[in-house]
């Protein structure tokens, strides 16, 4: 029998009998140590050692009706910006002595359901949530369950939760703003689907800048099927296609993984970043400042959204464990503009 085996035939019930305790004098020193005398403590904890025995978290989590860890359910895992919001979750559930798990609902509804029942089914202490369309029948039934919910990336109307978001608004304004202040009279605003609550803030902002400098600008709107590179070098085949004196001579991404795909379509049919066509994305991903002509964008603090998150979370756990109200929180950071070479000089205005 190997090591291992050997290791997973080991019960408490072993343990209790090497060191001359009861099983329930074994529970309290893995669990409330504080409540055995440090003689006894100090043999169990010697028979511990020496079986190699391993508590069964699952079983105690089981017994308790917890567990101790939290669920994460994002919108695209691939996405290099909610890997960065799982960096921030993690630095402070792992400082709580809590694990993720992690839920990609590949912006699928119904995958997004699945993954929130599974983690429903799983007793995770809570949940933190980058809902596809907001919060939705099965997110509310796990609050009014018990399981508290933060909703990530996006401002709820309904007051029952916490979030974490991003200013979008102001976001779509920074970058359009920068575009126009650089001379450019058409921009074409790239990115959906445009249902997202994500999307409609950041063109709200475009519409914003717009009317700041006099309505002088015209932007013309291009939905995406998805938010990804393929999805930004179709919409760059559907730019290059137009007439020179009607195409525009920038375009906003509503993210960094569609400008980089906007970037490569471009190549690919001879236009020129900046000198025809300036491009700035949205994120500020890692990828953004190391493409082939580094890319402007509007940057979200990443990590910080996902760690306040988990903060909110844990708030919300201890007050329900200490039976105390807890007052929900919305927190809104506000994103800051990156220029790089994408966006370098002038606007080019309209061909002739």
């Amino acid at each position: 029998m190997s090591s291992v085996a050997r290791k997973a035939s080991i019960s408490m019930k072993d343990v209790a009998a090497l060191a001359k305790v009861s099983l329930g004098t074994v529970s309290n020193v893995v669990n409330s140590p504080e409540l055995v005398s440090p003689p006894t403590r100090e043999r169990v904890e010697t028979a511990i050692a020496k079986l190699g025995w391993v508590p069964n978290a699952s079983a105690r989590q089981l017994r308790a009706g917890r567990s101790s860890s939290v669920g994460l359910v994002v919108m695209d895992i691939a996405n290099p910006f909610f890997t960065d919001v799982l960096l921030g979750v993690e630095d402070h559930v792992l400082q709580r002595g809590y694990s993720v798990q992690v839920g990609n609902s590949a912006s699928q509804p119904q995958r997004e359901d699945d993954q929130l029942r599974l983690f429903e089914q799983q007793r995770v202490r809570g949940v933190l949530c980058a809902p596809i369309w907001g919060v939705n029948q099965r997110v509310d039934d796990l609050r009014r369950r018990g399981i508290p919910v933060v909703v990530v990336d996006r401002a709820p109307e309904e007051s029952g939760f916490c979030s974490v978001s991003v200013d979008d608004v102001e976001g779509g304004r920074l970058a359009v703003d920068h575009l126009i202040r650089l001379g450019h009279r058409s921009i074409a605003l790239v990115g959906g689907p445009g249902r997202l609550q994500q999307i409609r803030d950041r063109r709200l902002g475009a519409d914003l800048a717009r009317a700041e400098h006099g309505d002088v600008v015209d932007l013309l709107a291009l939905s995406t099927s998805s938010l990804d590179t393929t999805a930004g070098v179709l919409a760059a085949d559907e730019l290059a296609a137009m007439p020179d004196r009607e195409r525009p001579t920038a375009v906003f991404a509503a993210n960094d993984l569609l400008a980089i795909g906007l970037l490569q379509g471009f190549v690919t049919h001879g236009l020129r970043v900046p000198e025809d066509m300036a491009l700035i994305g949205y994120d500020d991903i890692s990828f953004a400042a190391a493409a082939a002509v580094p890319l402007s964008s509007v940057r979200q603090p990443r990590v910080d959204l996902g760690r306040r998150a988990a903060e909110l979370l844990f708030e919300e756990i201890e007050a329900l464990d200490d039976d105390r109200p807890h007052e929900h929180q919305s927190v809104r950071f506000t994103p800051t503009l990156v220029v790089r070479r994408s966006t370098a000089g002038g606007g080019q205005g309209r061909r002739g």
